[in-house]
Protein backbone atom coordinates (compact mmCIF):
# COMPACT_ATOMS: atom_id res chain seq x y z
CA UNK A 1 0.00 0.00 0.00
CA UNK A 2 2.61 2.53 0.82
CA UNK A 3 4.75 1.48 -2.56
CA UNK A 4 1.80 2.32 -4.38
CA UNK A 5 1.14 5.69 -2.69
CA UNK A 6 5.02 7.06 -2.90
CA UNK A 7 4.91 10.22 -4.82
CA UNK A 8 8.19 11.52 -6.91
CA UNK A 9 9.69 15.30 -6.62
CA UNK A 10 7.78 16.67 -9.60
CA UNK A 11 4.06 15.04 -8.64
CA UNK A 12 5.11 17.50 -5.34
CA UNK A 13 5.79 20.25 -7.20
CA UNK A 14 2.68 19.57 -9.32
CA UNK A 15 0.10 19.11 -5.97
CA UNK A 16 1.90 22.70 -4.93
CA UNK A 17 0.66 24.18 -8.07
CA UNK A 18 -2.65 22.58 -7.61
CA UNK A 19 -3.44 24.27 -4.47
CA UNK A 20 -2.41 27.57 -5.23
CA UNK A 21 -4.42 27.43 -8.08
CA UNK A 22 -6.90 26.06 -5.84
CA UNK A 23 -6.83 28.95 -3.39
CA UNK A 24 -7.10 31.38 -6.75
CA UNK A 25 -9.71 29.44 -7.60
CA UNK A 26 -11.98 29.84 -4.20
CA UNK A 27 -11.43 33.83 -4.24
CA UNK A 28 -12.48 33.60 -7.49
CA UNK A 29 -15.48 31.40 -6.96
CA UNK A 30 -16.32 33.01 -3.98
CA UNK A 31 -17.50 36.02 -5.77
CA UNK A 32 -19.35 33.77 -8.63
CA UNK A 33 -22.91 31.97 -8.51
CA UNK A 34 -22.62 28.70 -6.43
CA UNK A 35 -22.96 26.09 -9.08
CA UNK A 36 -19.84 27.19 -11.20
CA UNK A 37 -17.90 26.98 -8.24
CA UNK A 38 -19.09 23.36 -7.55
CA UNK A 39 -18.08 22.18 -11.13
CA UNK A 40 -14.80 23.80 -11.41
CA UNK A 41 -14.07 22.14 -7.99
CA UNK A 42 -15.03 18.90 -9.19
CA UNK A 43 -13.42 19.29 -12.24
CA UNK A 44 -10.21 19.93 -10.36
CA UNK A 45 -10.85 17.35 -8.23
CA UNK A 46 -10.98 14.64 -11.08
CA UNK A 47 -7.45 16.21 -12.63
CA UNK A 48 -5.48 16.02 -9.89
CA UNK A 49 -6.91 12.72 -8.68
CA UNK A 50 -6.04 11.38 -12.13
CA UNK A 51 -2.11 10.51 -12.09
CA UNK A 52 -1.41 10.48 -15.95
CA UNK A 53 -2.20 13.89 -16.74
CA UNK A 54 0.59 16.30 -17.31
CA UNK A 55 1.07 18.60 -14.78
CA UNK A 56 1.84 21.50 -17.20
CA UNK A 57 -1.70 20.67 -19.35
CA UNK A 58 -3.11 20.95 -16.46
CA UNK A 59 -2.13 24.84 -15.27
CA UNK A 60 -2.56 25.73 -18.20
CA UNK A 61 -6.33 24.61 -18.33
CA UNK A 62 -7.03 25.93 -15.12
CA UNK A 63 -5.67 29.21 -15.13
CA UNK A 64 -8.11 29.76 -18.22
CA UNK A 65 -10.83 28.21 -17.21
CA UNK A 66 -10.66 30.24 -13.79
CA UNK A 67 -9.92 33.48 -15.88
CA UNK A 68 -12.79 33.18 -18.01
CA UNK A 69 -15.13 32.27 -15.73
CA UNK A 70 -14.25 35.21 -12.90
CA UNK A 71 -14.36 37.22 -15.95
CA UNK A 72 -18.18 36.26 -17.27
CA UNK A 73 -19.04 35.91 -13.68
CA UNK A 74 -17.90 40.03 -12.64
CA UNK A 75 -18.76 41.27 -16.02
CA UNK A 76 -22.40 39.58 -15.54
CA UNK A 77 -23.07 41.02 -12.25
CA UNK A 78 -21.46 44.63 -13.43
CA UNK A 79 -24.22 44.90 -15.96
CA UNK A 80 -27.13 43.78 -13.47
CA UNK A 81 -25.89 46.32 -11.01
CA UNK A 82 -25.42 49.04 -13.39
CA UNK A 83 -29.18 48.10 -14.45
CA UNK A 84 -30.55 47.83 -10.97
CA UNK A 85 -28.94 51.38 -10.48
CA UNK A 86 -30.78 52.56 -13.57
CA UNK A 87 -33.71 51.65 -12.69
CA UNK A 88 -33.23 52.98 -9.10
CA UNK A 89 -32.22 56.23 -10.36
CA UNK A 90 -35.22 56.51 -12.39
CA UNK A 91 -37.39 55.25 -9.86
CA UNK A 92 -36.14 57.90 -7.84
CA UNK A 93 -36.86 61.18 -10.50
CA UNK A 94 -40.45 59.74 -10.71
CA UNK A 95 -41.08 59.92 -7.18
CA UNK A 96 -39.14 62.94 -6.55
CA UNK A 97 -41.22 64.56 -9.59
CA UNK A 98 -44.23 63.28 -7.58
CA UNK A 99 -43.45 64.88 -4.29
CA UNK A 100 -42.70 67.85 -5.96
CA UNK A 101 -46.05 67.64 -8.30
CA UNK A 102 -48.17 66.74 -4.57
CA UNK A 103 -46.49 69.45 -2.17
CA UNK A 104 -47.24 72.05 -5.22
CA UNK A 105 -51.14 71.06 -5.13
CA UNK A 106 -51.00 70.73 -1.41
CA UNK A 107 -49.66 74.21 -1.36
CA UNK A 108 -52.57 75.68 -3.60
CA UNK A 109 -55.11 73.84 -1.71
CA UNK A 110 -53.78 75.77 1.08
CA UNK A 111 -53.65 78.59 -0.29
CA UNK A 112 -57.41 78.54 -1.96
CA UNK A 113 -58.87 77.65 1.01
CA UNK A 114 -56.59 80.59 3.36
CA UNK A 115 -57.97 82.83 0.64
CA UNK A 116 -61.75 81.68 0.65
CA UNK A 117 -61.77 81.94 3.98
CA UNK A 118 -60.36 85.39 4.61
CA UNK A 119 -63.04 86.55 1.71
CA UNK A 120 -65.96 84.82 3.49
CA UNK A 121 -64.85 86.66 6.72
CA UNK A 122 -64.90 89.79 5.24
CA UNK A 123 -68.36 89.22 3.36
CA UNK A 124 -69.54 88.14 6.76
CA UNK A 125 -68.18 91.05 8.56
CA UNK A 126 -69.33 93.34 5.70
CA UNK A 127 -73.16 92.05 6.05
CA UNK A 128 -72.86 92.56 9.65
CA UNK A 129 -71.80 95.95 9.59
CA UNK A 130 -74.33 96.73 6.75
CA UNK A 131 -77.56 95.23 9.10
CA UNK A 132 -76.36 96.90 12.05
CA UNK A 133 -76.29 100.51 9.98
CA UNK A 134 -79.81 99.79 8.95
CA UNK A 135 -80.71 98.72 12.32
CA UNK A 136 -79.68 102.05 13.49
CA UNK A 137 -81.19 104.33 10.90
CA UNK A 138 -84.51 102.32 11.01
CA UNK A 139 -84.65 103.20 14.98
CA UNK A 140 -83.37 106.55 14.36
CA UNK A 141 -86.61 107.04 11.56
CA UNK A 142 -88.43 105.15 13.98
CA UNK A 143 -87.86 107.44 16.64
CA UNK A 144 -88.22 110.66 14.21
CA UNK A 145 -91.76 109.44 12.94
CA UNK A 146 -92.95 108.90 16.79
CA UNK A 147 -91.79 112.15 18.18
CA UNK A 148 -93.15 113.86 14.69
CA UNK A 149 -96.89 111.94 15.43
CA UNK A 150 -96.61 113.43 19.07
CA UNK A 151 -95.31 117.18 17.75
CA UNK A 152 -98.72 117.09 15.28
CA UNK A 153 -101.25 115.58 17.74
CA UNK A 154 -100.10 118.36 20.26
CA UNK A 155 -100.22 121.08 17.68
CA UNK A 156 -103.64 119.74 16.51
CA UNK A 157 -104.82 120.15 20.69
CA UNK A 158 -103.22 123.48 20.91
CA UNK A 159 -102.90 125.48 16.98
CA UNK A 160 -105.72 127.07 15.20
CA UNK A 161 -105.28 124.35 13.00
CA UNK A 162 -106.79 121.51 15.41
CA UNK A 163 -108.97 123.87 16.90
CA UNK A 164 -110.43 124.79 13.36
CA UNK A 165 -110.68 120.82 12.45
CA UNK A 166 -112.09 120.35 15.78
CA UNK A 167 -114.73 122.80 15.04
CA UNK A 168 -115.49 121.96 11.37
CA UNK A 169 -116.09 118.26 12.47
CA UNK A 170 -118.36 120.19 15.50
CA UNK A 171 -120.13 122.06 12.63
CA UNK A 172 -120.44 119.34 10.10
CA UNK A 173 -121.90 117.11 12.85
CA UNK A 174 -124.46 119.67 13.76
CA UNK A 175 -125.20 120.15 10.04
CA UNK A 176 -126.01 116.52 9.70
CA UNK A 177 -128.25 116.08 12.60
CA UNK A 178 -130.28 119.45 11.44
CA UNK A 179 -130.43 117.27 8.04
CA UNK A 180 -131.35 114.04 10.15
CA UNK A 181 -133.74 116.17 12.53
CA UNK A 182 -135.66 117.38 9.07
CA UNK A 183 -135.53 113.73 7.87
CA UNK A 184 -137.26 112.31 10.93
CA UNK A 185 -139.97 115.38 10.70
CA UNK A 186 -141.06 114.86 7.25
CA UNK A 187 -141.18 110.64 7.53
CA UNK A 188 -143.56 111.78 10.93
CA UNK A 189 -145.46 113.97 8.97
CA UNK A 190 -146.13 111.22 6.11
CA UNK A 191 -147.02 109.00 9.05
CA UNK A 192 -149.50 111.02 10.24
CA UNK A 193 -153.26 110.03 10.06
CA UNK A 194 -154.97 113.61 9.03
CA UNK A 195 -158.55 111.68 8.38
CA UNK A 196 -160.31 110.51 11.79
CA UNK A 197 -160.62 106.58 12.62
CA UNK A 198 -164.27 105.84 12.47
CA UNK A 199 -164.16 103.05 14.92
CA UNK A 200 -162.04 104.95 17.61
CA UNK A 201 -163.80 106.88 20.00
CA UNK A 202 -162.95 110.59 19.74
CA UNK A 203 -162.00 111.87 23.18
CA UNK A 204 -163.78 114.68 24.61
CA UNK A 205 -161.56 118.26 24.68
CA UNK A 206 -161.36 118.07 28.12
CA UNK A 207 -159.69 114.84 27.34
CA UNK A 208 -156.84 116.66 26.06
CA UNK A 209 -156.32 119.44 27.50
CA UNK A 210 -156.60 118.49 31.24
CA UNK A 211 -154.92 120.90 33.78
CA UNK A 212 -152.53 119.93 36.27
CA UNK A 213 -149.23 117.90 36.95
CA UNK A 214 -150.52 114.91 37.14
CA UNK A 215 -152.00 115.59 33.49
CA UNK A 216 -149.20 117.10 32.07
CA UNK A 217 -146.94 114.17 33.44
CA UNK A 218 -149.29 111.58 31.49
CA UNK A 219 -148.62 113.80 28.65
CA UNK A 220 -145.13 113.81 28.47
CA UNK A 221 -144.66 109.99 29.19
CA UNK A 222 -147.10 108.90 26.18
CA UNK A 223 -144.36 111.67 24.03
CA UNK A 224 -141.62 109.60 25.50
CA UNK A 225 -142.26 105.84 24.66
CA UNK A 226 -140.49 105.22 21.85
CA UNK A 227 -141.79 104.09 18.47
CA UNK A 228 -140.67 101.09 17.40
CA UNK A 229 -136.52 101.64 16.69
CA UNK A 230 -133.69 102.63 19.22
CA UNK A 231 -133.49 106.81 18.83
CA UNK A 232 -130.42 107.57 21.27
CA UNK A 233 -130.77 111.29 20.46
CA UNK A 234 -134.22 111.91 22.16
CA UNK A 235 -133.92 112.66 25.72
CA UNK A 236 -135.77 109.92 27.02
CA UNK A 237 -133.02 107.86 26.86
CA UNK A 238 -131.26 109.28 29.46
CA UNK A 239 -129.95 105.59 30.59
CA UNK A 240 -129.03 103.87 27.97
CA UNK A 241 -126.95 107.40 26.47
CA UNK A 242 -125.12 107.09 29.87
CA UNK A 243 -124.40 103.92 29.21
CA UNK A 244 -122.93 104.39 25.65
CA UNK A 245 -120.82 107.26 27.04
CA UNK A 246 -119.37 104.95 29.71
CA UNK A 247 -118.09 102.60 26.72
CA UNK A 248 -116.87 104.64 24.52
CA UNK A 249 -114.91 106.46 27.50
CA UNK A 250 -113.59 103.04 28.51
CA UNK A 251 -112.20 101.99 24.93
CA UNK A 252 -110.76 105.85 24.72
CA UNK A 253 -109.01 105.50 27.92
CA UNK A 254 -108.63 102.00 28.93
CA UNK A 255 -108.66 100.07 25.74
CA UNK A 256 -108.37 96.02 26.46
CA UNK A 257 -106.11 94.65 23.08
CA UNK A 258 -106.99 91.35 24.65
CA UNK A 259 -110.63 91.17 25.59
CA UNK A 260 -113.57 89.33 24.60
CA UNK A 261 -114.84 88.92 20.90
CA UNK A 262 -117.60 91.76 20.21
CA UNK A 263 -115.49 94.11 22.11
CA UNK A 264 -113.00 96.80 20.40
CA UNK A 265 -109.34 95.57 20.38
CA UNK A 266 -108.10 99.05 19.07
CA UNK A 267 -106.66 102.64 20.37
CA UNK A 268 -109.47 104.73 20.12
CA UNK A 269 -108.89 108.06 19.44
CA UNK A 270 -110.62 111.28 20.81
CA UNK A 271 -111.45 112.08 16.93
CA UNK A 272 -113.16 108.41 16.06
CA UNK A 273 -115.00 108.96 19.87
CA UNK A 274 -116.26 112.57 18.08
CA UNK A 275 -117.80 110.50 15.11
CA UNK A 276 -119.50 107.89 17.16
CA UNK A 277 -120.56 110.38 19.42
CA UNK A 278 -122.16 112.43 16.73
CA UNK A 279 -123.57 109.38 15.19
CA UNK A 280 -125.35 108.31 18.14
CA UNK A 281 -126.64 111.21 20.04
CA UNK A 282 -126.80 114.32 17.02
CA UNK A 283 -127.44 112.05 14.47
CA UNK A 284 -129.89 109.63 16.45
CA UNK A 285 -127.82 106.03 14.95
CA UNK A 286 -128.79 107.06 11.32
CA UNK A 287 -126.32 109.40 8.86
CA UNK A 288 -123.77 109.97 7.22
CA UNK A 289 -120.44 110.30 9.05
CA UNK A 290 -117.20 111.97 7.66
CA UNK A 291 -115.01 109.60 5.67
CA UNK A 292 -111.76 109.41 7.79
CA UNK A 293 -109.63 109.14 4.63
CA UNK A 294 -108.35 105.54 4.83
CA UNK A 295 -111.11 102.53 4.91
CA UNK A 296 -108.90 101.15 8.13
CA UNK A 297 -109.97 104.18 10.04
CA UNK A 298 -113.71 103.77 9.26
CA UNK A 299 -113.66 100.03 9.89
CA UNK A 300 -112.41 101.44 13.43
CA UNK A 301 -115.27 103.52 13.80
CA UNK A 302 -117.32 100.82 12.87
CA UNK A 303 -116.18 98.28 14.78
CA UNK A 304 -117.15 101.23 17.93
CA UNK A 305 -120.15 101.08 17.22
CA UNK A 306 -121.00 97.33 16.86
CA UNK A 307 -119.53 96.58 19.52
CA UNK A 308 -121.62 99.41 21.40
CA UNK A 309 -124.66 98.26 19.78
CA UNK A 310 -124.02 95.13 20.27
CA UNK A 311 -123.16 95.51 24.13
CA UNK A 312 -127.02 97.21 24.44
CA UNK A 313 -128.57 94.64 22.11
CA UNK A 314 -126.59 91.25 22.31
CA UNK A 315 -127.50 88.63 19.49
CA UNK A 316 -130.33 90.92 18.40
CA UNK A 317 -127.99 93.27 16.29
CA UNK A 318 -126.91 91.93 12.91
CA UNK A 319 -124.49 94.32 10.72
CA UNK A 320 -125.24 94.20 7.06
CA UNK A 321 -122.33 96.02 5.20
CA UNK A 322 -122.25 97.35 1.58
CA UNK A 323 -118.68 97.37 0.01
CA UNK A 324 -118.89 97.39 -3.99
CA UNK A 325 -116.02 95.15 -4.88
CA UNK A 326 -114.76 91.42 -3.81
CA UNK A 327 -111.27 92.88 -2.79
CA UNK A 328 -112.95 95.37 -0.72
CA UNK A 329 -114.89 93.13 1.05
CA UNK A 330 -112.05 91.48 1.91
CA UNK A 331 -110.88 94.25 3.26
CA UNK A 332 -113.79 95.09 5.86
CA UNK A 333 -113.96 90.89 6.67
CA UNK A 334 -109.93 91.80 8.00
CA UNK A 335 -110.70 94.43 9.53
CA UNK A 336 -113.40 93.90 11.58
CA UNK A 337 -112.08 90.52 12.33
CA UNK A 338 -109.21 92.40 13.41
CA UNK A 339 -110.88 95.15 15.77
CA UNK A 340 -113.59 93.14 17.38
CA UNK A 341 -111.63 89.65 17.95
CA UNK A 342 -114.10 87.55 16.14
CA UNK A 343 -113.42 85.08 13.32
CA UNK A 344 -114.68 83.89 10.19
CA UNK A 345 -117.44 81.64 11.26
CA UNK A 346 -118.90 85.41 12.51
CA UNK A 347 -119.53 86.04 8.78
CA UNK A 348 -122.53 84.68 7.15
CA UNK A 349 -126.44 85.04 5.63
CA UNK A 350 -126.78 83.46 9.63
CA UNK A 351 -124.65 85.21 11.79
CA UNK A 352 -123.70 88.54 13.47
CA UNK A 353 -121.99 90.34 10.24
CA UNK A 354 -123.42 89.97 6.24
CA UNK A 355 -121.35 91.30 3.49
CA UNK A 356 -123.24 92.55 0.25
CA UNK A 357 -121.93 94.03 -2.97
CA UNK A 358 -125.73 95.48 -4.11
CA UNK A 359 -127.57 97.55 -2.08
CA UNK A 360 -130.85 95.77 -3.08
CA UNK A 361 -130.57 91.85 -1.44
CA UNK A 362 -129.35 94.45 1.52
CA UNK A 363 -132.16 96.15 2.06
CA UNK A 364 -134.73 92.68 1.47
CA UNK A 365 -132.06 91.16 3.91
CA UNK A 366 -132.77 94.23 6.81
CA UNK A 367 -136.51 93.91 5.96
CA UNK A 368 -136.72 90.36 6.90
CA UNK A 369 -134.59 90.88 9.87
CA UNK A 370 -136.70 93.32 11.23
CA UNK A 371 -140.06 91.42 10.68
CA UNK A 372 -138.43 88.65 12.51
CA UNK A 373 -137.46 91.19 15.34
CA UNK A 374 -133.72 91.34 15.23
CA UNK A 375 -132.15 94.89 14.75
CA UNK A 376 -130.61 95.36 11.52
CA UNK A 377 -127.28 97.49 11.37
CA UNK A 378 -126.23 99.02 7.75
CA UNK A 379 -122.99 100.33 7.22
CA UNK A 380 -122.39 101.76 3.61
CA UNK A 381 -118.57 101.86 2.32
CA UNK A 382 -117.58 105.77 1.21
CA UNK A 383 -116.60 104.20 -2.23
CA UNK A 384 -120.44 103.93 -2.70
CA UNK A 385 -121.71 107.10 -4.28
CA UNK A 386 -125.21 106.96 -3.98
CA UNK A 387 -127.12 105.42 -0.83
CA UNK A 388 -130.40 103.12 -1.67
CA UNK A 389 -133.53 105.02 -0.62
CA UNK A 390 -134.87 101.44 0.77
CA UNK A 391 -132.35 101.24 3.36
CA UNK A 392 -132.66 105.20 4.97
CA UNK A 393 -136.40 103.48 6.34
CA UNK A 394 -134.78 101.30 8.61
CA UNK A 395 -133.75 102.58 11.95
CA UNK A 396 -130.14 102.22 12.37
CA UNK A 397 -127.62 102.88 8.92
CA UNK A 398 -124.17 104.42 9.08
CA UNK A 399 -123.17 105.64 5.77
CA UNK A 400 -119.46 107.06 5.23
CA UNK A 401 -119.46 110.57 2.96
CA UNK A 402 -116.40 110.95 1.32
CA UNK A 403 -114.79 114.46 1.13
CA UNK A 404 -114.65 115.25 -2.58
CA UNK A 405 -112.24 118.06 -2.04
CA UNK A 406 -109.84 115.47 -0.20
CA UNK A 407 -110.10 112.26 -2.36
CA UNK A 408 -109.33 109.67 0.42
CA UNK A 409 -106.16 106.31 0.42
CA UNK A 410 -107.91 103.33 -0.06
CA UNK A 411 -104.64 101.64 1.25
CA UNK A 412 -105.59 99.10 4.37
Amino acid sequence: MNSEHTTSPEQEDNNKAVEETDNNQVTAEENSASEGADTEEAYIETEVESPDVPSENIEAEESAVATEASDETMSAEVDSLAQRVADLKRQERKLTEQIAAKEAEFKRWQEAIASTQAAMGKLVEEGVSELEQRKKKLQINVEQLERRSERIKSEMRTNFAGVSQDLAIRIQGFKDYLVGSLQELASAAEQLQLVPDRDRTVPEKSEYYQSGPAARQDRRRVSQEPSGGPEFGSGGFTEQRRQIRRILDQYRTQPDYYGPAWQLRRTFEPIHAERVYNWFFAQGGKGAVPSMGSRLQNILITSAVISVLRSLYGDRLRSLILVNSPERLGEWRRGLQDCLGISRSDFGSDRGIVLFEEPEPLAVKAERLDKQGELPLIVVDESENKVSLSMLQFPLWLAFAADPEAPSSMIY
